[in-house]
């Protein structure tokens, strides 16, 4: 049976059981590295780990909102949106949320043989940093393959498909600048406009809140010029035209996947789900339930 763990509104975790881990650790495939623990934990306020007696496993915290903490041996850290670590395994560390704060996080703990060589040099800050040849989307993508495959199950094809992610996904955090080159070949020698510019980072920062300012600041203009520049351009105001992003990947989640639908919300940055589904209902023509209810119908 899947467990599946509750405790932070809109939350989403599992923890592969011991008796499927002990078949991974002989698997020819998963054994080289697995995912023993693996969740998304939106807007974690009283997160908290202590952890003085050592695990025998890595884990990987991706910061994508708000703030937090680590400390590993003497060594402590504020984590800021964008921002990655790997607690390698077989060290005392603890970690938690900022109390004012609270950060979202997607995380995992994974353990094999090549474990410690993906972990190694990662138990400092890490930023993945939005530019125009950024894939943030894609990696977090990435993450749900990895969480919906082994929550379908634990046949030996989802687990060694799940792992063969793994290898692609660290892969991608320890090699930024290469993942970002493989995937911006079609646009190389294309400098995108302002709009354009803009747009991407609403998509890469879709799971965030974003204000006019930060869309103004990285465009390089200034909020008013920005906002009419945008409304000529694209016929919306720009903070509305991210809340048709976000509705439009709300929708998609609804289609694609079983999350509830306070996950959904959490997952795109509304803490008030009541808020969520109004606007969802005002964008879509529908509420969030008929709406799943009638597309799969």
């Amino acid at each position: 049976m899947i467990r599946i763990k509750d405790g932070f509104k809109g939350e989403r975790s599992l923890v592969i059981p011991k008796m499927i881990v002990d078949y991974m650790e002989q698997d020819c495939i998963c054994k080289k590295m697995h995912i023993t623990d693996i969740g998304f934990y939106p807007r974690a306020r009283y997160h908290f780990r202590d952890r003085q007696e050592p695990i025998n496993q890595c884990v990987l915290i991706y910061c994508v909102e708000g703030a937090g903490w680590y400390q590993i041996g003497t060594n402590r850290y504020v984590i800021s949106p964008g921002q990655f670590f790997i607690l390698p395994a077989y060290k005392p560390h603890s970690y938690g949320a900022d109390p004012d704060n609270p950060w979202s996080i997607y995380w995992l703990h994974f353990k094999g043989e090549m474990a410690d060589d993906f972990a190694a040099g990662m138990e400092v800050p890490h930023m993945i940093a939005p530019s125009t040849d950024s894939r943030i989307q894609q990696r977090i993508e990435m993450f749900e393959e990895m969480f919906y495959t082994l929550k379908a199950g634990y046949s030996v094809e989802n687990l060694r498909y799940a792992q063969s992610i793994l290898y692609h996904y660290l892969g991608t955090l320890l090699y930024i600048n290469e993942f970002r080159q493989a995937g911006s070949g079609h646009r190389l020698g294309v400098q995108l406009d302002a709009c354009q510019q803009a747009i991407h980072y609403m998509k890469e920062h879709i799971e965030q809140h974003i204000t006019l300012v930060d869309l103004a600041k990285y465009t390089g203009y200034s909020p008013n010029h920005f906002a009419t520049l945008f409304k000529k351009s694209i016929g919306h105001a720009p903070l509305s035209y991210f809340n048709l992003l976000k509705m439009q990947a709300a929708a998609q989640m609804l289609d694609s996947t079983q999350m509830k639908i306070n996950q959904i919300s959490g997952k795109l940055g509304y803490e008030d789900t009541g808020y969520f589904t109004r606007l969802f209902t005002k964008i879509m023509g529908s509420s969030p339930t008929t709406y799943r209810a009638t597309s799969k119908g």
